[in-house]
């Protein structure tokens, strides 16, 4: 009798799994009564069978493939109405459930919302058809589930028909949050915008960019990917390759893509990074088929399976390398825990789910997870019912506890304890135990407001109908020879970042590191990133930063330009560095070289003046125009000289603006002084006395050096005023600043020069007409050769200043001063300072009246001569009138002709005593 009465149950059992349901109330898996019933979905199952025969028939079919942690839902599920039903949450009132299994389908998921939608107390579950159903009341009052995001998108519409609220503890597609499409749905869990986003941050702080991405090929796996492919982009990741596996076990195609896809992990080398959006037993098959072929990757694991121990218990998971994922926050289950213990006390009437798997417990025993799941797998119907009649019942409470996946536990808890919440609030004022005291529309709209208080912290329902609860980032470690998943940190997808407990556990976080997955090396410091032919961004060449760029940072996309003109950076730099400054420093040998010079040149200066002040009442130092014209000349040089100081050392405004218009004045007074001389020799040795008029009304000395000065000066503060010189940073070195002095106008500073020129210029004429003067007093002849050197060093100096630059720009301008002022003092004051010296016996006033009277001899002599040719003219003209008047007159007178001779002759000789003597008298006090 006993073995009777144990292998009734079992064929009942059996006979569940292997046919189709005969009437509705089969249908359904888990039921308990109650005043106000809650709906369950729950994919307690993996796959629907299919028929086999031809013509398929509209049939329910049975599922197989018992999923434990989905069974461990439901039992959440029950134990939380069990719990709030003995609680003071609802006096008075008790909750009742209807939970159905959707085996991870849609057909099946649907035809349990139809009975939902069924009229409440109808004893055939006719769903009525109203154009308004504000008043019509279901079977139910709220739906927990379901399982999957597919099948929540499906039942999620169905009931927004009559707005039935659906709160579901893991679908996680972030199209559920649009409440426009599904008003009704609810979720205690975030959307997977924030998973997606999580995961991104994880491989990028991680240092990867090349990964790839399985998928289930289902509304959940598409819209992950889409999302996951977002955040990726966002993150500068790139997506090596994407591959879509069945939704369902049965599909024929399924094994061979599985193949499919461990073929394109094993091709692609540099992706050692994978991130698997899928259900746990596509997962269980990718995981085999990859020890099969060795795989050791990073594996990135979704909220479906991040925690799933049938997973972690397969033989050599740790041949697969790394495994790391997120899980929904978990809270306290201890009361959950002890429920499953005493789970064996509780009736199996109204609770396939259970059956089931004491059933499954009795046909498989003392196995672990992972075997007991191929055992199961492996007996046909007619195996399972022969091998459960010589078997006796046993019971295994540490393997639920061990299989517990805390994030859905929790999230399930959530879920009822919401509903349980909102329906509260409804029944404040009303009879509850009236099934028409509330519609499901109403406790919709008291949903939205409901707070529910978790481990001391009140959460709610955003307005996309989401509990933004964080993630547990999850590592799977082995712990003496087992594999332990372990929580790593916690995500806060407010503040999008990751939060640790201690610093191990940010130290495993960081080791991620060491794992490459990466298209290209990372592109160090002084580096950057340079796009080749692939059409993704992550595949680049690593180029070094050109001159005057850096990059501080790896993998950067471009280089940053050193923003400043006063920086600069050398190729391939990881910094600016600040540009040098130059200029023509004191330091400098060439800068000291021209100072010499200059203080050379007025060592000379003082000379010069110490010896014609010594001999100031000489005829040579008087010839020169006595002391005061000299100190002046010599002044001019000194100040000349001096300007050259301030071409050298760090320029300021006040060196550019008083160097040129320092030199130009000096320059031009000195001009100014050899032109009045130039004229004054001219008009003491000249005999036209046409030019001698012009140049006695000319030679003005004290205005004419005035005016000729003065118009210099007027042009130099004219450019000063307008368009004055300023300190200009050149940077046409690439490593240093020249600071140079601008001479603000080039047209001003043209105009300066040019008026120098034109001064020098008529000197040169006036003193080159008075070149043949007397060889003791040949001063002539030497200014024409100074203003030659001025005029040549000018020229010269043109085309060099227009095609130098840098830091001796300033040295070529010192050196033509030089050249010109040396030249100009030279041939001035050096031959009257030899005389002076060396030649004293002619620079005495009898020395120097012989030597004028001698050259006006010869001058007055020259002058005779052509007076004599010009008066012989003139007497052949008399003497052609004489014989004219003889022939004509017949006058006869034989002296004639000798008469005219003589008195030639006599005045010739009595014209050159007196022109000497009178040029002598003139030339001396002239001079």
């Amino acid at each position: 009798m006993a073995f009777i009465s144990f292998l009734i149950p079992c064929f009942v059992i059996s006979t569940d799994i292997a046919f189709s349901c005969q009437n509705t109330d089969d249908f359904v898996s888990a039921s308990s009564p109650g005043d106000i019933v809650i709906g369950g979905l729950f994919a307690v199952h993996s796959e629907m069978l299919h028929p086999e025969e031809h013509p398929i028939k509209p049939v329910i079919q049975n599922c197989a493939g018992f999923e434990i942690q989905i069974f461990l839902q439901t039992l959440a599920m029950i134990h939380a109405i069990e719990t709030i039903n003995n609680s003071t949450l609802l006096s008075g009132i008790s909750l009742g459930y209807e939970i159905y299994d959707t085996c991870a389908e849609v057909t099946k998921a649907m035809v349990s919302a139809l009975r939902f939608l069924a009229k409440f107390n109808s004893s055939e579950d006719v769903v009525e058809f109203k154009c308004n159903y504000s008043d019509y009341i279901p079977r139910i009052k709220a739906v927990t589930g379901a399982s999957y995001s597919e099948v929540s998108m499906a039942v999620s519409r169905l009931l927004a028909l009559q707005l039935i609220p659906q709160v579901s503890p893991s679908s996680s597609a972030e199209i559920l949050s649009d409440k426009i499409r599904f008003p009704s749905f609810f979720r205690t869990i975030p959307s997977d915008f924030h998973q997606t986003r999580a995961m991104a941050h994880l491989i990028s702080e991680s240092g990867w960019n090349w990964i790839g991405v399985i998928a289930t090929d289902d509304d959940n796996g598409r819209f992950a990917l889409e999302s996951f492919g977002i955040q990726a982009m966002a993150n500068n990741v790139c997506i090596a390759f994407k591959e879509m596996l069945p939704a369902y076990l049965s599909d024929n195609t399924f094994h061979t893509k599985v193949d499919r896809a461990i073929e394109k992990i094993v091709k692609e080398t540099r992706v050692n990074v994978i991130v698997v959006f899928m259900r746990q037993f596509h997962v269980l098959k990718l995981f085999k088929k990859a020890i099969e072929r060795n795989v050791n990757k990073m594996w990135i694991a979704s909220d479906n399976w991040s925690s799933a121990v049938r997973i972690s218990t397969i033989p050599n998971i740790k041949q697969l390398g790394t495994i790391v994922g997120f899980g929904f926050k978990s809270g306290d289950i201890s009361t959950f825990q002890d429920f499953l213990r005493n789970l064996h006390v509780k009736p199996t009437t109204n609770n396939k789910f259970l059956r089931e798997y004491i059933m499954l417990l009795s046909v498989c025993p003392h196995l672990e997870y992972h075997d007991f799941q191929t055992c199961i797998s492996n007996q046909s119907q007619d195996e399972l019912l022969r091998n459960v009649e010589n078997k006796h019942q046993i019971w295994r409470d540490d393997f639920l506890t061990a299989n517990i996946e805390p994030g859905f536990i929790h999230s399930t808890v959530l879920a009822v304890y919401a509903i349980a919440h909102a329906i509260q609030g409804q029944c404040k004022d009303r009879n509850c135990k009236d099934p028409d005291a509330f519609t499901p529309w109403e406790l919709l709209e008291e949903l939205k407001n409901v707070t529910v208080t978790d481990d001391d912290k009140e959460i709610r329902f955003d307005s996309n109908g989401d509990m933004s609860t964080s993630y547990d980032v999850l590592l799977w470690k082995e712990i003496d020879g087992h594999m332990e998943i372990t929580t790593m940190a916690e995500y806060d997808p407010k503040k999008g970042e990751f939060i640790f407990a201690d610093e191990d556990k940010k130290q495993e976080f960081l080791d991620f590191q060491k794992v490459q997955s990466t298209c290209s090396q990372h592109c160090r410091p002084g580096q950057m990133k340079k796009i080749t032919e692939s059409p993704h961004t992550c595949c680049y060449e690593c180029v070094y930063c050109p001159e005057n760029h850096y990059s501080n940072q790896t993998d950067m996309d471009y280089c940053y330009l050193c923003s400043n003109k006063t920086y600069w950076a050398p190729v391939n730099s990881t910094t600016c560095y600040r540009k040098t400054i130059h200029f023509l420093a004191w330091t400098d040998w060439f800068a000291i070289f021209l100072l010499f010079l200059s203080a050379f040149g007025v060592l000379l200066v003082l000379s010069v003046g110490v010896v014609f002040t010594r001999n100031l009442n000489t005829p040579v130092v008087k010839a020169s125009g006595g002391l005061t014209v000299c100190y002046i000349i010599l002044f001019s040089h000194f100040l000349i000289f001096l300007s050259t100081v301030f071409f050298i050392d760090e320029p300021t405004e006040f060196k550019c603006k008083t160097r040129q218009a320092l030199f130009g004045i000096s320059f031009t007074l000195c001009i100014s002084c050899i032109l009045i001389k130039s004229l004054k020799i001219l008009l003491a040795f000249s005999f036209d006395p046409k030019l001698q008029n012009f140049l006695k009304c000319i030679y003005k000395p004290i205005p004419t050096v005035v005016i000729c000065t003065g118009i210099q000066a007027v042009i130099c503060t004219f450019w000063l005023i307008f368009r004055a010189p300023y300190v200009k940073q050149n940077f046409s070195i690439p490593r240093a600043i020249i600071l140079e002095c601008n001479e603000g106008s080039i047209v001003a500073f043209g105009i300066m020069l040019g008026y120098i020129a034109a001064l020098a210029f008529i000197c040169f004429i006036f003193a080159f007409k008075g070149r043949k003067l007397p060889e003791n007093y040949n001063e002539a002849k030497f200014i024409t050769f100074g203003m030659l050197i001025y005029f040549i060093a000018w020229i010269v100096f043109i085309p060099v200043y227009a095609t130098t630059f840098g830091i001796y720009l300033p040295a070529v301008e010192i050196i033509v001063v030089l050249i010109s002022n040396y030249g100009i003092l030279c041939c001035t004051f050096l031959p009257k300072c030899y005389i002076i010296i060396y030649k004293q016996e002619t620079n005495t006033k009898s020395a120097f009246l012989k030597m004028v009277y001698t050259y006006s001899s010869k001058s007055a002599s020259s002058v005779a001569v052509s007076q004599i040719s010009l008066d012989s003219k003139s007497s052949s003209f008399r003497a052609t009138v004489s014989d004219s008047c003889k022939s004509q007159k017949n006058s006869v007178n034989g002296n004639c002709h000798f008469q005219i001779q003589e008195q030639r002759l006599m005045r010739g000789k009595d014209l050159s005593k007196t022109t000497s003597r009178t040029m002598a008298r003139k030339r001396l006090s002239s001079i």
